[in-house]
């Protein structure tokens, strides 16, 4: 029997983590193990908890942001996936919480169906964005192409590692995943992904993110 989802709550209304947590508590593949209400919280129950996934709100009371608990979080155990949960429908919050190496952002009028399937997707590892979050990802890079300010699309001086790399870093997969699943180490997998910055002149994960759906790597 497969082991369930560790999930962590974190959200600064009581009422939003007992309504998450009631919907999860039926739900045979996810289990809620903790919750917090606070980004300094947060932090520091994901340092023992070491949960597989957590659902991370944006705005939360006190000197520190959700934004800035998935920063710290991700850096101190990449292997916990952040998945953003908010009332917040902007590309600014989405672009900065994919700088803080979230793997995925979700409304709160999302149906408990997208968000089962956001879960799932992030304790993969894999992308999910919400279809307005997405559109506007297509809505954005269509409208500079009708401008004529997009480049043609390109990665002929990527190689077949690099594709391959390139391909998983927009999945969501954090250097270390990336070794682990090519059998390379943290430091290789990190120079790769410097290098296809460098080529792609590409600054911040949310750059790759849109570079591969454009591309075609990803949907």
């Amino acid at each position: 029997m497969n082991e369930k989802i560790r999930l962590m709550l974190v959200d600064d209304h009581e009422m939003v983590r007992a309504g998450l947590r009631a919907l999860l508590k039926g739900h045979a593949e996810m289990e809620v193990a903790g919750e917090a209400a606070s980004g300094e919280a947060a932090i520091e129950l994901a340092r023992t908890l070491l949960p597989d996934v957590i659902l991370m709100d944006i705005a939360l009371k006190g000197a520190m942001n959700g934004i800035e608990a998935t920063r710290q979080i991700r850096t101190e155990n990449p292997a916990i996936q952040v998945l953003a949960v908010t009332a917040h429908d902007s590309p600014e919050y989405f672009f900065e919480l994919m700088k803080a190496e979230a793997v995925g952002y979700v409304l709160k009028e999302a149906t408990p169906s997208e968000l089962f399937t956001a879960i799932r997707a992030a304790h993969r590892g894999e992308a999910y964005f919400y279809p307005s979050i997405a559109r506007y990802l297509l809505n954005d890079y269509l409208r500079r192409v009708r401008n004529g300010h997009e480049d043609r699309v390109h990665y002929d001086g990527l190689t077949d590692r690099e594709r391959e790399i390139l391909r998983l870093i927009a999945n969501g997969h954090s250097n270390r995943q990336i070794g682990e699943m090519l059998v390379i180490s943290v430091n290789t997998a990190e120079a790769h992904r410097g290098h296809i910055m460098q080529k792609l002149n590409l600054h911040t994960r949310a750059e790759l993110v849109k570079y591969a759906i454009k591309s075609g790597l990803i949907d």
